[in-house]
């Protein structure tokens, strides 16, 4: 019994720290304009729209934080292989994957404008050096407290993977899980979409971004400002829940069935949110409705 409780408090401890990463994560995508809209934000200045929004995409945010949470837990665990402190090494690996992240989103912000000069999209160098640092801040407490959480996952519940590999597949979902569910909170309505739910983006519009912020032309600290509200809190509850119901359940239902009574928990919580996902989903249609073009009554009462 006691086993059994020492797990799930190690478990809840873990989905906490991954409920920060998701957060952070998910703020220093948006902020870089690594998630969805960033094709719109590279097209912009093609249709004649100058802007001050920082982009750094150049890989999907799943295989950017296989690699930075990959090499902050490859140089943790070969510092304490050395006899090094655990939480320094940790640390350190984490300030490395840092400094990486900082030079892939430097060099992806100058090459992208540079490809638009054509187009007079300059460099502001005032948003090259503001939002670069913003990024790593938030980018460093997403890998550093990932990391932590797999040196706990191996430390405490004895999981047999290596610290490195366990960092390529937490990565992977903590880039996946602030995708999937930070970037609706955020790219279509905050950054290039100003039409009624449900429109969609018509062609004709594209590039059509929104330039100017509440106090002044917009730069992605105002994104980093809006989503750390919502779609931040948003991917950290995504992530969270998502370590704690794996090692949850494996913790209790694994000595079941020779293993097969985890695998079954899961399919059921799979099943669970399955349905829960379609009830959220039919209730959202219903209450908001399609979207309908206006009529030409509704035009000129607007006009």
């Amino acid at each position: 019994m006691e086993e059994i409780l020492f797990g799930i408090g190690i478990s809840a401890l873990a989905g906490a720290l991954a409920t920060v990463a998701g957060a952070a994560e998910d703020t220093e995508s948006d902020i870089g304009s690594q998630g969805d809209p960033n094709s719109q934000v590279q097209l912009a200045p093609q249709m004649g729209y100058i802007h001050r929004i920082y982009n750094k995409a150049v890989s999907g945010e799943p295989p950017a934080y296989g690699l930075w949470v990959a090499l902050a837990a490859g140089i943790a665990w070969a510092l304490m292989a050395i006899q090094y402190n655990a939480i320094l090494a940790l640390i350190i690996g984490s300030a490395v994957a840092v400094f990486v992240q900082g030079v892939y989103a430097t060099t992806a912000y100058l090459g992208r404008t540079a490809s638009l000069a054509k187009f007079e999209q300059p460099v502001y160098i005032d948003i090259l050096k503001s939002v670069t640092s913003v990024t790593m801040a938030h980018a460093f407490v997403a890998i550093f407290t990932t990391v932590t959480m797999c040196f706990l996952i191996i430390e405490a519940l004895g999981h047999p993977f290596p610290l490195p590999l366990m960092g390529i597949v937490w990565g992977i979902a903590l880039g996946a899980a602030g995708s999937a569910t930070g970037n609706p909170f955020y790219g279509k309505e905050r950054q290039y979409q100003k039409y009624d739910f449900g429109a969609g983006l018509p062609i004709s519009a594209s590039g059509d971004i929104v330039r100017y912020a509440e106090a002044g032309q917009r730069s992605s600290l105002d994104n980093g400002w809006f989503t750390s509200k919502g779609a931040g809190p948003a991917s950290g509850i995504c992530f969270g829940l998502i370590v704690f119901f794996e090692l949850w359940r494996t913790i209790l239902f694994e000595p079941f069935a020779a293993g097969w009574g985890a695998v079954i928990a899961g399919a059921v919580i799979i099943i669970i949110f399955m349905v829960i996902d379609r009830f959220v989903e039919t209730w959202a249609r219903k209450t908001y409705g399609p979207y309908t073009e206006e009529t030409a009554a509704e035009e000129e009462a607007t006009a």
